[in-house]
């Protein structure tokens, strides 16, 4: 807040009356007729005094008020009129007579309204004979000017703003809230809210106002625009008259010209406006905004920020619920309970938006009692919504049975979308038959396409079926922010996008995703948890963890499918990242996460992440009943080509850290018979043979460095480098360990996104030599404990060295590795670190059994 001293009525002048005043201090004496106009507040009559002033101190006489009809005029004497607009005709026609005869100093003040026939002939005389002035709100400069020496509580030039966004800039109401600023305690910052003196000084101003003007303010306080055919039936005017009070109103200086209130002005208007009249005044305005069949939530949306939302009836509360429904639903299901607890029955809409706002908690315990209690078109749409959440839930198969059993339009789809997920398909449905006879609404369309798609994901090309799951996501974009949905087309095509190694594909459909709100914040962190994912895949682990955190931060926790996505992100970044640490503290609530969600195929993806997790841990037992779930879920669709690549690349990684060559060599089998499939399955195919050759001691550098850049043109940036990196420490080629160190450096480097091929980090040097990345046992050390987060004090006790020793030990690594800053020297350690940890102590593969 603010404590200062403000002079009272501080004069700022525009041009016009600057200028027109020192016209009057530099000659006094010469014949003067002016006019002053402005709206109530505006300043005329302190214009007007100032001029006198200027009169008086230069000697003359000045006369204040009328003329009476039979008294003359002194032509020497300065004639100061305010408030002309009050006086009667004759009167007026005197002023005109003494303007239009030039000999007389006539100061005049006057509103534009009321204008009668005289007091226009007057304005015509003053601006033919004269000069006249019209008064305008201060400009946002101008309330700098006037709150001169007023400490500022915010940045240079934040306190003018505020006022002057409060008030309009009406000189009046600067004045005003200035005083109240001044007399409030003293706080850091602007204020949260307008001291209450300056609110209480419109009293005064509005109890002196015809009742019909008190009432068209209060229709205007609610917020919304009022065209004339609105306001006359709300205050039983005709349109005529309804033009005189806005006119009487706006030449008060309480209306803007834009029809708007000022904020303080809104808020003196609700606050001392009497209850009664003003819930009369907003209950009459919803009915009449119902009766017409117009928007009704900019209404409600004021009433309740003015907290008068016991002032609206229940029909407009449910339809103003109606109108959030999209954009707001959280909005949408405090009115939906609103207008329940005024005696509209809840009803399915209300769990639909809590379902939509993202909390399943309410909508589930509603749409639960709606299923046992309503009539069966509201119980329909209840089991829609409990079905919705519970696929959310992991409870897909009872998810599955809600839908079939709720029969409306999109329904079958979302039960066979739930059906291909638990591997179970229903044979000889027919997903374009609407079992409720209904038209082919957009939702409906969408989600018979989102059916269409993952099931051709199952039996058919991908490419057939991401296109069905883009179009289908397209569909819903134009109004997809109020659609229920158990899961979205855009995760949907993602996912498949994934799988099959169109990453630029996945994030385009998730970009429109999250900028159109398909299926509003129920479906927002799912999107967002996916294009983290793919920043994973790529290598780009900063990126991921800083969009993890964002969609994890907050009070409102993970439902259990998102939950499981964001666990196998966390330890997919910690593994990539070389974290122990993270892996360790993940491990085990991405146990509970599997519990929590029942394995399906669209957490196939998590599953993968979480067994090469397991194994790093050698905890891999435990996941092993889920992992062989969801290979029977896989071979009773068939062992789909699309789902099982991926998870076959998975279980390679894992065979190769629990050392199990045989079922190794199976994943390597399985991805070489779906090569022929999509870009994914071949890239992981051939880099999973060449990582096995690997393994068994035998390290071809060209085949090494092609499927390496074959899993880097597929997105999978971090394993591409990982291959080169381990097929370089492996070797006993210092040539080839070299040319494969510094591929490996290069595909880390470089972002897949560029066509051309350029390098978006550091561009990696000339080779050095032979020697250059070799580490000595001390530095091998020293490096992995810099990797573990150590200091180089806490790296000296370790080691039983000095701090000042491990630093030329981290100095003498950076050079010789040839690194230009300490990210980069840790990117290129990680490799090199991890790699020789992998093979340290092992032999190497027995070849593969021929049988």
């Amino acid at each position: 807040m603010i404590m200062s001293t403000v002079t009272d009525a501080r004069l700022v002048l525009g041009t016009g009356p600057a200028a027109l005043l020192a016209a009057v201090v530099a000659d006094p004496g010469r014949p003067l007729a002016v006019g002053v106009t402005g709206p109530g507040g505006h300043g005329k009559t302190a214009l007007l005094r100032e001029l006198a002033r200027a009169h008086r101190d230069a000697g003359g006489t000045v006369r204040e008020g009328a003329p009476g009809l039979d008294r003359p005029v002194d032509p020497g004497t300065v004639l100061l009129v305010d408030d002309a607009h009050l006086l009667d005709d004759a009167r007026l026609e005197t002023l005109r007579r003494l303007v239009a005869g030039g000999r007389h100093r006539l100061l005049v003040g006057y509103r534009p309204w009321p204008r009668p026939a005289a007091l226009a002939g007057l304005a015509e005389a003053l601006k033919r004979d004269g000069q006249q002035l019209v008064l305008d709100p201060f400009t946002v400069e101008q309330t700098r000017d006037y709150l001169a020496g007023v400490p500022d509580p915010g940045p240079a030039g934040e306190l003018a703003a505020f006022v002057h966004a409060q008030t309009g800039g009406v000189p009046r109401d600067v004045e005003r809230l200035v005083r109240g600023l001044r007399g409030s305690a003293s706080r850091p910052g602007l204020p949260t809210e307008l001291p209450r003196p300056a609110i209480l000084a419109f009293g005064p101003d509005l109890e002196e106002l015809p009742q019909d003007v008190r009432r068209l303010l209060l229709a205007v306080a609610a917020g919304v625009p009022l065209p004339v055919d609105l306001l006359g039936p709300l205050l039983d005017r005709e349109p005529a008259s309804v033009d005189e009070l806005v006119a009487y109103t706006r030449a008060a200086g309480l209306l803007g010209a834009d029809g708007r209130l000022a904020p303080i002005v809104r808020r003196a208007v609700v606050a001392l406006s009497p209850a009664t009249e003003r819930s009369a005044i907003w209950r009459r305005l919803t009915e009449v905004q119902l009766g017409r069949g117009a928007a009704v939530l900019p209404l409600v949306r004021s009433l309740r920020a003015a907290g008068a939302l016991d002032d609206c009836p229940a029909a407009a509360l449910e339809a103003a619920a109606e109108e959030a429904l999209g954009g707001e639903p959280a909005l949408s299901a405090e009115l939906f309970a609103a207008a329940a607890a005024r005696g509209i029955p809840a009803g399915a809409r209300q769990a639909v938006a809590a379902a939509l706002a993202g909390d399943l908690e309410a909508a589930l315990r509603l749409a639960n009692r709606l299923l046992a209690t309503a009539p069966p078109a509201v119980r329909a749409e209840a089991a829609t919504v409990a079905a919705t959440a519970l696929a959310h839930r992991g409870q897909v198969e009872r998810s599955v049975e809600l839908y079939r059993w709720s029969g409306l339009a999109p329904s079958a789809a979302f039960a066979a979308v739930g059906a291909l997920a638990l591997g179970r398909p229903v044979a000889g449905v027919d997903l374009a038959d609407d079992p409720a006879g209904g038209p082919p609404t957009l939702h409906a369309s969408a989600a018979r396409l989102t059916a269409e798609g993952v099931r051709e994901s199952v039996t058919a090309a991908p490419t057939s079926a991401l296109s069905r799951l883009v179009q289908a996501t397209a569909l819903l974009e134009p109004d997809g922010r109020r659609v229920l949905l158990p899961d979205s087309p855009a995760a949907l095509a993602a996912l498949t996008a994934i799988h099959c190694a169109e990453l630029d594909i996945a994030e385009s459909v998730l970009d429109r995703a999250v900028t159109t709100g398909i299926g509003g914040p129920l479906m927002a962190r799912r999107h967002r948890l996916l294009q983290a994912w793919i920043l994973m895949v790529r290598g780009q682990t900063a990126a991921a963890a800083d969009r993890l955190a964002a969609v994890t931060a907050g009070d409102r926790p993970l439902e259990p499918r998102d939950l499981l996505l964001a666990s196998a992100l966390r330890l997919g970044i910690a593994r990539r990242n070389s974290d122990v640490a993270g892996l360790q503290g993940g491990w085990g609530p991405a146990l509970e996460a599997v519990v929590r969600h029942p394995v399906d195929l669209f957490t196939l993806l998590p599953l993968g992440e979480l067994a090469v997790a397991g194994a790093r841990l050698g905890d891999l037992a435990r996941l092993k009943p889920y992992l062989r779930e969801a290979w029977l879920l896989l071979d009773r669709l068939g062992g789909p080509a699309l789902w099982s690549a991926p998870l076959h690349w998975t279980g390679l990684h894992a065979a190769i850290l629990t050392e199990e060559p045989t079922v190794a060599d199976g994943h390597v089998a399985a991805l070489l018979a779906a090569a022929d499939h999509s870009r994914y399955a071949a890239a992981a195919a051939d880099a999973a043979t060449v990582w096995v050759e690997v393994l068994r001691g035998v390290v071809d550098p060209v085949r090494v460095e092609a499927a390496a850049r074959g899993l880097h043109d597929t997105g999978l940036c971090w394993d591409a480098a990982r291959l080169a990196g381990q097929a370089a420490i492996r070797t006993s080629d210092r040539r080839a360990m070299t040319t494969l160190l510094e591929c490996a450096r290069v595909l880390q480097a470089r972002s897949p996104a560029r066509a051309d091929g350029a390098s978006d980090g550091t561009a990696p040097a000339a080779d050095a030599g032979p020697t250059r990345y070799r580490l000595s046992d001390r530095e091998h050390e020293v490096a992995e404990l810099v990797l573990a987060g150590l200091t180089y004090r806490e790296i000296g006790d370790r080691l039983f060295i000095s701090a000042k020793t491990v630093e030329h030990h981290v100095a003498r690594m950076r050079s010789r590795l040839d690194c230009a800053n300490r990210a980069e020297l840790l990117a290129l350690l990680r490799t090199v670190v991890a790699d020789r940890s992998a093979v340290a102590g092992r032999q190497p593969w027995p070849e593969r059994d021929p049988r």
